[in-house]
C-alpha cells in the first residue's frame, strides 16, 4: 500500500464517508454523501484503489434495474490508515482553528 502523497479535503471527505460506512459503498452515493462533484470524486476512487487502499468490484444483483455499480471497499490496510489520517486531519484542523489571530500556525 502507497501512502497518500497529497491529502486534500476532498479525500478526507471520500475517507470519511467510506469509514461511515461498514459495506461496499457505490460511487455515486460517495458522491451524494460527500456533496462533491464526480470530477471530483472518481478521481480520488480511482488513485485510492491504485494505490491499495481500497478495491472495487462490479455489483452482482441482476435484479436490480439501471446500470451495474461499482462497489468500493477499504482494504485491511487501507481502512486502518484512513482512520489514522482522518484523525490527523481533523487534529490539525482543530489546532489551526485554535491559533492565535497573528495570522502564524502555532506549532507544537
Amino acid at each position: 500500500m502507497e501512502p497518500i502523497r497529497r491529502v486534500t479535503e476532498p479525500t478526507i471527505d471520500v475517507l470519511s464517508v467510506m469509514l461511515e460506512t461498514p459495506h461496499p459503498i457505490w460511487g455515486l452515493l460517495i458522491v451524494k454523501k460527500c456533496d462533491r462533484l464526480p470530477g471530483t470524486v472518481y478521481p480520488i476512487l480511482e488513485r485510492l484503489e491504485r494505490q491499495g487502499w481500497i478495491v472495487s468490484t462490479w455489483e452482482d444483483d441482476s435484479e436490480r434495474q439501471g446500470p451495474r455499480r461499482r462497489l468500493y471497499e477499504f482494504t485491511a490496510e487501507g481502512e486502518s490508515a484512513a482512520r489514522e489520517l482522518c484523525l490527523a486531519f481533523t487534529e490539525k484542523r482543530r489546532a489551526t482553528n485554535q491559533a492565535p489571530a497573528t495570522g502564524k500556525l502555532a506549532l507544537s
